[in-house]
């Protein structure tokens, strides 16, 4: 028995051979149950995300292979393309995929910290079906401190190194609450899309949408508790924002430097964040020279990005020697667990041995049989009783040349070496 880790990701295949192969979430549950259904397979767990499908099992050695079929059966996919993109880690190897994906190091944007939520409740789901129990606890669990140990001691996490990002980043560092701040946010694409997300997750007051076709402005702005403008009522409304962030596909500047001075002074010296990272520009670079206006482009955050991806790349060799100490320990703690079976049945064994010579040594002591006599019976009836069965082992392997069973036997029991002539 052992882990056993079957996947495709971000690093093997594309987006559209990805596609096929994910599962929807109200999907799993079926799909755990009929992978445990699988010959040899005990335990599952499927994660699956925009960026990776993997199936993390515990099974018999020499049931792995059921797992790459299973998979390609249930999607329908026999292209022999798909399955050269799969990759496949089993023991330590599968528990130290499991480590890094946790930590984001097998990550599209290194250390982003969403998988490790993902993992879990990817986790979570496969205990509610009753897939993942003994085994896939330990390792998820140990999987989980260690993403912890990672993130305390190399702060992988910290530094923004995506667009949206970096943008609500630099936000914080001009606001400490956003609680009292009004966000607008011109556009509606993907990036803006993002940008509304992370700034509700800080707590964002108000959230402004404009967009060119307002149809799609309110569908974003449902999303956050905001409301939509169209591009024209921008002037309107542009007074009202603490924080405004653009990315449009205009060919022209949507803020002009006129249009910026002429509502700033119902502001009354409120400082206001603009970040353009539209390419062209949707806001007038002279905008920058007006007072109490921080303007920031592309080209600032992507200084920041690339500071803070090296600052993350260098968290990540840090990172990876964490995790190859705690392969190693989780793996030390595995084979300690191995034992703990044969230890409880030489501890079973043992004490019935001894429960029925101190029975018979008390009938002795009852037949009036002298105190002495009985505790010599005990302690020779129960020292032959619990040496029977090895010593008979030894003679054995004596007599078919074992030697290492010899060894192993002084060892076991911490015997000093003696000279074979005495």
């Amino acid at each position: 028995m052992s882990f056993f880790v079957l996947g495709i990701s971000h690093a093997t295949a594309p987006v559209a051979i990805r596609e096929r192969l994910s599962f929807a979430n109200d999907q799993i549950p079926k799909a755990l149950q009929t992978v445990t259904g699988l010959k040899g397979v005990q335990e599952a767990t499927i994660l699956s995300t925009c960026n990776r499908t993997e199936i993390y099992s515990y099974l018999e050695n020499g049931s792995e292979t059921q797992l790459a079929e299973w998979l390609t059966r249930l999607r329908s996919v026999d292209d022999p393309d798909v399955r050269a993109r799969f990759y496949s880690y089993a023991g330590d190897a599968a528990v130290r995929h499991l480590f890094r994906v946790a930590c984001g190091l097998d990550s599209m944007i290194l250390g982003e910290p969403q998988i490790l939520g993902q993992i879990k409740d990817a986790y979570e789901q496969a205990q509610h079906c009753g897939t993942a129990s003994h085994h896939l606890h330990r390792l998820f669990q140990f999987a989980f401190g260690v993403a912890k140990h990672v993130r305390t001691d190399t702060r992988i996490g910290e530094h923004p190194v995506s667009v949206a990002y970096a943008t609500v980043h630099l936000a914080r560092q001009i606001f400490a609450e956003f609680n009292r701040l009004t966000a607008l946010l011109i556009g509606a694409g993907e990036t803006i899309e993002l940008v509304a997300q992370h700034l509700r997750e800080q707590g964002t007051r108000r959230i402004i949408i404009a967009n060119r076709t307002l149809s799609r402005g309110h569908q974003l702005a449902e999303q956050f508790g905001g409301y939509a403008i169209e591009l024209h009522e921008i002037p309107i409304h542009l007074g009202e924002a603490d924080i405004v962030i653009s990315a449009t596909g205009s060919p022209e500047p949507l803020l002009t430097h006129a249009t910026v001075a002429e509502v700033l002074g119902s502001r009354k010296r409120r400082p206001v964040l603009m970040i353009d990272i539209a390419v062209p520009r949707d806001i007038d670079p002279q905008v920058a020279e007006l007072s109490d206006v921080y303007l920031f482009t592309i080209d600032d955050l992507s200084t920041l990005i690339e500071h803070n991806q090296n600052s993350r790349r260098t968290a990540a060799n840090k990172a990876e020697l964490i995790i190859d100490v705690q392969v190693a320990k989780f793996m030390e703690q595995l084979r300690g667990l191995d034992a703990v079976p044969a230890i409880r049945a030489v501890r079973d064994q043992a004490a019935i041995l001894r429960d029925h010579t101190l029975e018979q040594a008390q009938q002795l002591l009852n037949g009036g049989t002298p105190p002495d006599q009985v505790l010599r019976y005990l302690a020779e009836t129960l020292t032959n009783r619990l040496l029977h069965a090895p010593t008979a082992y030894l003679r054995q392997a004596a007599h078919e040349g074992r030697e290492h069973v010899i060894r192993q036997t002084r060892e076991l029991f911490g015997l000093k070496d003696k000279d074979k002539k005495q």
